[in-house]
């Protein structure tokens, strides 16, 4: 799988990431240099936070001097599957780091949040539900800006419908939504199993960039995530967006980030395009995209939003920017829709960040988060480097 990692428009990035180093029995901070992972932990960045909080993590990064833990198709051979515990894998590209996500952050994909809501959770009402927004709104959402008055004008015009819905308050009014989408340290990489709760019967991937922002809140990086979401749950209710949203192995990130500099910045993911491919042992195969061009909301300012004067974050975080893909396609029953099924195949790519590849399995299914704050911390001071 080791050619669906990086892609084409990937080479010449300056890519870091992190990898369970068996030697030191913890994460180590690497960097990919000709087809190699080199470990670059140092005390000048002994995480991954601290190495975004360099002045120039691009320029620290090159300059780094490092270990070489193998190359990278021997060390995604391990990274999926069961795991050879003398050996390296992935682990996802972020430690200390909030975990932050903007939810309906594209005009389009916030009808099928309604549409979640007025369905109460049930996929057998979607399809009357979706039909009637879309004959009420038509195409007035392309090129929507959240916040303008043409979206004060939509969402007045569904409110005197009977359409209100609070989805329309964060996906087009001023204020854009912001959660926590999980603890630190508990999001998964590349190759590993992500979650569902059992008491899920209807859920999606999201496929999103995700940016990597310091505590000055300066965007140094972009990667990618999976926003695991579970529909029928969050349709009941909106406050149930916390046992939607955060399970165990519940988000992807990954593979690496790519740091911003001369060859890939803020520019290249405004205009980013993300594919979606999800294979069943069934058989079942579903495309889907997101254009990140079409989004209601720039990532700067969302970025802004999430940090500042109201909301500090000393280690920095990754900050999911949303997706404008929302599933409709039918898998087994008419007017039902898409849900995942155990053992799909979530593969989600964007050219110059590769591909983000994973296994779906039920949260109770998935391996046991343990390693967490205060391990991480009494690794990095046995090895000297706190």
């Amino acid at each position: 799988m080791s050619d669906t990692l990086l892609d084409t428009a990937a080479s010449g990035g300056l890519f870091v990431g992190r990898a369970w180093n068996p030697a030191v029995s913890g994460p180590s901070v690497v960097t990919l240099r000709d087809g190699q992972l080199v470990d670059i932990t140092s005390k000048s960045a002994p995480t991954l936070s601290a190495l975004l909080e360099q002045p120039d993590p691009a320029e620290f990064t090159r300059a780094a001097k490092g270990e070489q833990l193998g190359t990278l198709s021997e060390i995604l051979a391990n990274s999926t599957g069961t795991r050879d515990p003398s050996l390296p894998h992935l682990l996802a590209p972020t430690d200390l780091q909030a975990i932050k996500a903007c939810g309906v952050t594209f005009a389009q994909s916030m009808i099928e949040r309604i549409i979640e809501e007025k369905a109460a959770g049930n996929p057998d009402r979607a399809a009357s539900i979706r039909e009637r927004v879309s004959t009420l709104i038509g195409g007035t959402l392309t090129n929507l800006k959240a916040g303008s008055a043409e979206a004060a004008k939509v969402k007045q015009a569904l409110i005197e419908e009977g359409m209100w819905s609070q989805y329309l308050e964060v996906g087009i009014g001023p204020d854009a939504e912001v959660f926590t989408k999980a603890p630190v340290l508990s999001s998964v990489g590349w190759g590993a199993d992500v979650g569902l709760h059992p008491i899920s019967t209807w859920n999606n991937p999201e496929p999103e960039i995700v940016l990597a922002v310091n505590s000055r809140g300066e965007i140094k990086g972009a990667t990618l995530g999976n926003d695991v979401n579970l529909r029928d749950v969050e349709g009941r209710s909106a406050l149930l967006l916390g046992k939607a949203k955060d399970n165990n192995a519940s988000c992807s990130i990954g593979p690496f980030i790519r740091l911003f500099d001369k060859t890939y910045g803020i520019d290249d993911v405004r205009q980013a395009e993300l594919d979606l491919k999800v294979t069943g042992e069934d058989r079942f195969v579903l495309h889907g995209k997101s254009s990140m061009s079409k989004i209601s909301r720039d990532p700067t300012e969302l970025v802004k939003q999430t940090c500042g004067a109201h909301h500090q974050y000393p280690d920095g975080f990754m900050l999911f920017l949303g997706t404008l893909f929302a599933p409709t396609q039918d898998r087994d029953a008419p007017n039902q829709g898409f849900t995942h099924k155990v053992g799909d195949v979530v593969e989600i790519s964007s050219a110059g960040l590769g591909s983000l590849v994973n296994t779906v399995r039920l949260s109770t299914q998935c391996p046991q988060w343990t390693f967490g704050i205060s391990a991480l911390m009494t690794n990095l001071a046995k090895r000297g480097l706190l």
